[in-house]
């Protein structure tokens, strides 16, 4: 069998039917880290299910400790990873919300701890489903944020954020977030990597100044203005360390089963003439759409960004550079302003034109019609009047 990301054979028992979250315990039963300090919230749960029967049934060692709140267990998350032991964690939405106080203290302590997020919309109105409301929270925190497509991204990225977050360059948390539903409650077939094979890969825990060693160290100390600044330097360096070291880990992870990962994915870019920037799972109906669209001999594309922070501007800009027209599809708003996705790629590209398009709120249907709909207008002049394009929303005719 040849899989869909490689065209090295594969061993079909290696394969498993398995939903993303089932995938992302998956992950962390190989990975065992010592502490899983967790709060249960959907479409999250899953995750912290499937995994608690892991450690119930003695296939993993790792301590579940069932917090009172997401702060508190993004505290316990931090105070373990210093101490000395690799800690994990999982939430959605508003409890990305109640711990993202906590995600920046990590950021600044240099605590590794990886963080998987079903993303899901924020409240009000209460809503279940997924988008990308949540993530958007945490971005300028600090912390290293990928985007997963499908179930065995989230179970790749998941094992490759451990050497990611734990490098001496880096010591940093990383934030992987799979759409709420789309990818946490939907079943595909995953190849998981032998036991050892991942032990290996992540190493062990070797966190270079543990809080409970006899070296004497400050942790979380207050920090006047002439150091509150040089520190946040030294946390912006690292978080773009990021970038630069994450080739070696995807290299060496393609080693073990031909998959290889780059911070964002070109399709059709070639001779591509518009093109559209997005995130998440909807990466194969875009791709749908652009096959669509290229039998009728339009000249399009679509890429797709997997690391958001730090943000891959350059690689970008090089898949971009020939574009003359570019959709941005970000599936968050930022009520006053420019979603986040747009802004960043309106900084990272010359390309004149640059749309913004706001789709899949609270979870709504993307559909290859939406996509065709916003490439024709990429097709008409721009509007200034109307730099925000919502698709597939009601209210469209009317803006119109």
């Amino acid at each position: 069998m040849t899989s869909w990301f490689t065209d090295k054979p594969q061993d079909l028992r290696r394969f498993r039917v398995l939903t993303g979250g089932q995938a992302v315990a998956e992950a962390l039963r190989q990975i065992d880290p010592d502490v899983f300090p967790v709060y249960p919230i959907t479409p999250q749960t899953p995750i912290i299910e499937a995994f608690a029967q892991c450690v119930a049934d003695g296939r993993s060692h790792a301590r579940i400790l069932t917090a009172e709140s997401e702060h508190s267990a993004m505290s316990a998350a931090v105070g373990a990873a210093l101490a000395g032991a690799r800690a994990m964690t999982a939430t959605a939405s508003q409890g990305l919300a109640y711990m993202i106080e906590i995600v920046y203290l990590a950021a600044s302590l240099r605590a590794p701890v990886v963080i998987a997020v079903g993303n899901r919309a924020l409240s009000g109105p209460i809503n279940i489903h997924g988008d990308h409301s949540d993530g958007m929270l945490a971005r300028d925190s600090g912390v290293v944020q990928v985007y997963v497509t499908t179930a065995q991204e989230a179970y790749d990225w998941m094992v490759m954020g451990v050497r990611l977050a734990e490098h001496g360059e880096v010591l940093l948390p990383v934030m992987v977030g799979l759409d709420g539903f789309t990818l946490t409650h939907s079943a595909e077939p995953v190849e998981i990597l032998a036991d050892a094979a991942v032990q290996e890969f992540v190493g062990p825990y070797a966190y270079p100044y543990p809080l409970l060693s006899e070296v004497a160290g400050t942790y979380g100390a207050f920090a006047m203005p002439e150091h509150y600044f040089e520190i946040k330097r030294q946390q912006i360096a690292a978080l773009e360390r990021a970038e630069a070291v994450l080739p070696a880990i995807t290299r060496s992870f393609a080693k073990l089963c031909g998959r290889q990962y780059a911070p964002l994915e070109g399709y059709c870019m070639e001779d591509a003439e518009r093109a559209m920037v997005i995130m998440g799972s909807q990466r194969g109906t875009a791709q749908e759409a652009v096959d669509k669209l290229r039998e009728r001999g339009q000249k399009v594309g679509v890429v797709t960004v997997r690391l958001f922070r730090p943000f891959p501007r350059r690689d970008l800009a090089e898949q971009l550079r020939a574009v003359q027209a570019i959709a941005v599809f970000d599936r968050a708003s930022t009520p006053g302003s420019f979603p986040p996705l747009y802004l960043d790629t309106r900084a990272a590209v010359r390309t004149p034109r640059v749309d913004s398009v706001i789709y899949g709120l609270g979870g709504r249907d993307l559909t290859p019609d939406d996509i065709v709909a916003v490439f024709d207008r990429l097709k008409r002049p721009a509007v200034d009047a109307d730099p925000i394009f919502y698709a597939g929303s009601d209210e469209i005719e009317q803006e119109r």
